[in-house]
C-alpha cells in the first residue's frame, strides 16, 4: 500500500522569526548595560569596514567623553601628606583600551555576546611604610624671587605653591600642575594679576601662577625624570633664565613629567616673603637612585 503523506503548511501568524543579535556594552564597575548595539543594523553584514568604524568611534567617545557626558579616562591625581604625616589620596590614573574594545565588540557582534569595557586602572606607585621618611634627603632644590608688595599676585604664587606642597610622586607616576592645582579662579581664592598671552602682558584670574611651574621644572630638572608635557612663555619672563621656564594655563597647557628615577619622592614647596622655594626630598634608602654617575 502507497504511505498516505500529509501536507505540510505554514502559518504566518505562528511563524517564529529569529531576533535580531545585539551586543551589549557593560561598565565593569556597576555591571550596568551603559549602551546597546545592533550589529546588523549598523551594517555589520553588508560592511565591516563601515561598521568597524562605527565602533571606533564609540570606543573612543566612551573613553574620551563628548561634550555632555564625561569619558572613562582619567588623568592620575596625587596622593599628598598633611602636617600630622597623614595621606590624603588622590585618585588613580584610568585608561579604557579602546582597541581592545573593537576586537571585543567585533568579536562578539557574531554571536551577541556582552562585552565588558577595559578599563586599565595604575595606583601611584609608592609603599605607604616609606611616607614619614621621604623628608630625610635633599636630593634637589631651586629658589626664585618675587616683589613683595605685588599682593594679589603673590597670593596666586603662594596658593598654587601650596597645592604642590607634600605632593608624593611615585615611581613612574606622572605629575601633572594642573591637576594638582585645580582651576585658577576666584572661587579657589585667585586673583587678577598680570600673566602674558601672545607676546602681551595683560591681567588675568591667576596670574604669577607660572613662576610656581616654573621653579618646579628648575628643580625637577636635576632628576631623572621624563617630560610628557611643557612649554614655554611667548616673552622672558625674568624669574628664571631665558628657556628654563615652564607656562601653564588651566585647560590647555600644562607642565606634567614622568617620574622614571624607580624611586618615589616628596615635593616641598615653601613660599616666603618675597622668595618661593621648591624642594624634592627622599628617603635615606633611595639616595643613590638619585645621584648622577
Amino acid at each position: 500500500m502507497e504511505e498516505q503523506k500529509t501536507p505540510v503548511t505554514y502559518n504566518k501568524e505562528t511563524e517564529k522569526t529569529k531576533e535580531p543579535l545585539v551586543v551589549n556594552i557593560i561598565d565593569p564597575n556597576t555591571l550596568e548595560i551603559i549602551k546597546t548595539l545592533s550589529p546588523q543594523d549598523l551594517g555589520y553584514e553588508e560592511d565591516i569596514e563601515t561598521y568597524k568604524k562605527e565602533i571606533e568611534q564609540l570606543a573612543y567617545e566612551l573613553a574620551r567623553g563628548t561634550e555632555t557626558e564625561a569619558g572613562y579616562d582619567k588623568k592620575m591625581v596625587l596622593d599628598k601628606v598633611d602636617e600630622d604625616g597623614q595621606i590624603i589620596k588622590g585618585s588613580p590614573r584610568i585608561i579604557l583600551k579602546e582597541s581592545e574594545l573593537v576586537d571585543r565588540v567585533l568579536e562578539a557582534s557574531i554571536t551577541g555576546n556582552d562585552v565588558k569595557i577595559p578599563l586599565y586602572v595604575t595606583e601611584s606607585n609608592y609603599y605607604v611604610e616609606d611616607i614619614p621618611l621621604l623628608e630625610d634627603v635633599l636630593i634637589a632644590s631651586y629658589t626664585t624671587y618675587f616683589n613683595p608688595s605685588d599682593v594679589d599676585r603673590n597670593k596666586n604664587i603662594e596658593l598654587s605653591a601650596n597645592a604642590i606642597n607634600n605632593v608624593v610622586v611615585g615611581s613612574g607616576d606622572i605629575f601633572s600642575f594642573n591637576i594638582m592645582t585645580g582651576p585658577r579662579v576666584e572661587e579657589n581664592g585667585y586673583k587678577p594679576a598680570p600673566e602674558i598671552i601672545n607676546k602681551k602682558l595683560v591681567m588675568g584670574i591667576g596670574g604669577g601662577v607660572c613662576q610656581t611651574s616654573s621653579t618646579l621644572f628648575n628643580v625637577v630638572d636635576q632628576l631623572p625624570v621624563k617630560y610628557v608635557e611643557r612649554h614655554h612663555h611667548s616673552l622672558d619672563i625674568g624669574y628664571v633664565p631665558k628657556g628654563r621656564d615652564a607656562t601653564v594655563s588651566y585647560g590647555t597647557l600644562d607642565f606634567r613629567f614622568q617620574n622614571t628615577s624607580g624611586a618615589p619622592f616628596l615635593i616641598k614647596a615653601i613660599y616666603d616673603n618675597g622668595s618661593l622655594t621648591i624642594e624634592v626630598r627622599t628617603s635615606k634608602k633611595y639616595e643613590d637612585t638619585f645621584i648622577a654617575e
